[in-house]
This record gives structure tokens, C-alpha cells and sequence, in this order.
């Protein structure tokens, strides 16, 4: 298959996409987001605002007809995003973290083109690298793809597949054959009309309620040669843990500062009501925003320690660089929890009722999964047998 390469749009200065998600964020998340929560239904709304920008093609190189945005660029916009609603957030991070993968790793024609008809519809999507049996180890699969004549065939349990039944292709893990071993996978584009997704059980959890994750047994068939070129374990270390990590610290960071506001603007009324007063939570509002500006710099910095290599295959396998990446995630899971709690202290009841201006219990809920989403202790795990070898930088 020949790529149809477009003539590259007209695009707007690269802060334009930040002041378009910022928009979006404001005007379209904010006032669905509580609805989103309570109902735990999909963000449709902020999706639909994202794709009409053509914001879901961001990271999509402007040869093939994407805006060729920055890591920091979208970086920016889930903060932006992260403020008003974490799952709108959250479902655009992981998307752009697919559609990494596939930018940085679907060379072949037919991947290529798929990546100019994302462009043109806007695809939305999703991700299938948990599978049942694996113990939420997402570098080894049961399932393996079934290639035969040109033609891949795929069955997977997944426990997870956030917002499945909205996304229009998914990306699979799985072992390379039936003889290889557990840690030898691919990534497979699944794509309808040959994708079926069979939904096993519900989603009813506690944060991020609009990502819509279920369980589902995925089965999939389409040309071979929509596996990805590189093989899963590059996948993961230069493209799909870097930036799922840099993204997903950054929609927490959102979060964060959300809760902060908030905090501000209490001490501020309280402050108001006996001029010249300092009030008594002033001393910890003070306290909680050092920690913000220490996780605002801990996201930057990765995000630029990251464009500073992406091209550089190397330097994004080393050690170093996946410890590094691994203790962002770490970082900024727990200061997103911390900073949410000195808000609510700072706020008091205010920010323990669900019906005031200072309500943090969504943000609250929202910041409690940041730590699961590949567990901490997995992460801790992963980097001390890493660092028994590692001879530093």
C-alpha cells in the first residue's frame, strides 16, 4: 500500500495548540465535569471539541498532514485539561500516547497511511496492554498473534481497555507467534470493521469515573503489516513508557493546580472577611505551593530531558533514562496526592462538602489512582534490579 501524503496544512504557531486544548478545557470539560463523575460516563463532549480542532492528530507529523506539536506542547494542554476534568484528560493523554507509538514506530506504508486517514477522521485511540494472567505485568503476554498468508489474528482478555466501546482502533499487545516467549511481543493496530470487543463486567471505581475502563475480550484480524515494525520491548522503553509517563504526570499536574486554586481563593475570601489578618491556613497555602512549583519543575524538566533525546534510540534504552522516567512517575503520583490533601486541610469542611466552591472530593478520588495506574511498588521494584547494574551517567 502506497502512503497518500497530504500537502501540510496551514498550521497555527505551536502555542496555539496549548491555547486551543486551554480553551477547550475551559469552555467545554469544565461545565460537563462534575456530570462526567457522578454519571461515570465518557467525556463525548471534550472529545468531539478535540477533534473538531483536529487536535487528536497533534502529535502526528505535518508530512502526513498532523499540526507536528511538541511533547511539550501537548504536555502543557493536559495541564490545562487536568484542571477542569481528569477524565477528559486522562482519555486524550492516553490517546496521545498511542498515537506516539504509532508515529515513532509504524513505518510501513499501510501504518503510515493510517496515520494520514487519522488525520483526515480523527480517530480516537485506545490501548490493550493488561492482560489477564499476566499479574498487570504489561511486558509479557499469554495471547500471541496468528499470522498466516498476510493475515494476523489476534483473542486477548484484557481487564482494562479504558474507553474501548468509543475508540476507533486500538492498540494491542501480544507474544510475537504461539512459540515465543512471554516477553517477545508486538503491538498490533486493531482497527474495525475486523475489531470486536466483548465487555466483561462494569466500570464503577472511585476516580477518573469518565474513562469508562471495563474489562473485554478483544478479538481482532487485518493485514500483517498493521503489527508495528519495532518490536513491543523498543516500543515500551522509547516511546510508550517515557511518554505515558510524562503525559500522565501532567494531567495529575493539572489536578494539582486545580485543587490549588481553589485553596488560594479560600485563604483569599478568608483573608477578606478580617482585613489585615493573616489567616491561619495562609502559613500552609504557602507550603502547598512550594510543592507545586516543585512538581510543576519535576514535569517540565522530564518533558524537556525527553525531547532533548527522543530521536536518539540509544540514550532512550539506557538505564538511566527508564529509572529517570520511572521516578517521575512515582514523584508526581504521590505530590498530586499530597497537594490535594494540604488543599483539603487548608480549606477545611468547605472542601470536604460536595456543594461548595473549595469541593475537592473529586479531585481527591481522581488524584487516589494516579498511584495504580502501574503500580508504584511495581515501578520501585522495576528500578532497584535496574539500579543493580546501573553504573550512574
Amino acid at each position: 500500500m502506497t502512503s497518500t501524503i497530504h500537502e501540510p496544512p496551514t498550521v497555527s504557531e505551536s502555542n496555539d495548540v496549548v491555547a486551543m486544548m486551554a480553551r477547550i478545557a475551559d469552555q467545554v470539560a469544565a461545565p460537563a465535569a462534575d456530570e462526567v463523575d457522578i454519571q461515570g460516563r465518557f467525556p463525548a463532549e471534550t472529545i468531539s471539541a478535540l477533534r473538531a480542532e483536529g487536535l487528536l492528530s497533534a502529535l502526528v507529523p505535518r508530512s502526513l498532514g498532523g499540526m507536528g506539536a511538541t511533547y511539550s506542547e501537548v504536555s502543557r494542554g493536559l495541564v490545562a485539561l487536568g484542571r477542569q476534568c481528569a477524565s477528559s484528560a486522562m482519555v486524550t493523554a492516553m490517546h496521545h500516547i498511542q498515537v506516539a507509538c504509532l508515529v515513532r514506530h509504524g513505518r510501513n506504508d499501510l501504518l503510515r497511511h493510517y496515520q494520514v486517514e487519522l488525520v483526515d477522521r480523527q480517530y480516537l485511540l485506545a490501548s490493550a496492554t493488561t492482560e489477564v494472567g499476566t499479574g498487570g505485568d504489561v511486558g509479557s503476554s499469554v495471547c500471541a498473534v496468528d499470522v498466516a498468508g498476510g493475515t494476523f489474528h489476534l483473542e486477548k482478555q484484557a481487564p482494562v481497555i479504558s474507553y474501548g466501546r468509543f475508540a476507533d482502533g486500538i492498540l494491542a499487545t501480544a507474544r510475537r507467534s504461539a512459540d515465543s516467549p512471554e516477553n517477545d511481543q508486538v503491538l498490533a493496530l486493531c482497527r474495525p470493521p475486523d475489531l470486536e470487543l466483548e465487555q466483561v463486567g462494569e466500570w464503577n471505581a472511585l476516580g477518573f469515573r469518565g474513562t469508562c475502563s471495563p474489562g473485554f475480550i478483544l478479538r481482532a484480524s487485518g493485514d500483517a503489516s498493521a503489527i508495528l515494525d519495532d518490536p513491543y520491548a523498543d516500543v515500551s522503553s522509547q516511546t510508550m513508557l517515557p511518554v505515558a509517563h510524562l503525559l500522565w504526570s501532567s494531567l495529575w499536574l493539572g489536578i494539582a493546580n486545580s485543587a490549588t486554586d481553589r485553596a488560594r481563593r479560600f485563604v483569599q475570601a478568608e483573608a477578606r472577611k478580617r482585613p489585615g489578618m493573616t489567616p491561619a491556613a495562609a502559613l500552609r497555602l504557602a507550603d502547598t505551593t512550594a510543592l507545586l512549583q516543585q512538581f510543576t519543575d519535576l514535569v517540565r524538566g522530564a518533558v524537556t530531558r525527553f525531547e532533548e533525546i527522543q530521536d536518539d534510540p540509544d540514550r532512550l534504552s539506557a538505564l538511566g533514562f527508564a529509572i529517570a522516567m520511572n521516578s517521575l512517575k512515582v514523584s508526581a503520583s504521590t505530590l498530586v496526592v499530597d497537594i490535594v490533601r494540604q488543599c483539603m486541610v487548608i480549606c477545611g469542611l468547605a472542601s470536604y462538602r460536595m456543594d461548595t466552591p473549595y469541593s475537592l472530593g473529586r479531585h481527591l478520588r481522581d488524584s487516589m489512582g494516579a498511584s495504580l495506574m502501574v503500580n508504584n511498588d511495581r515501578i520501585m521494584g522495576n528500578n532497584a534490579q535496574m539500579l543493580l547494574v546501573h553504573r550512574g551517567e
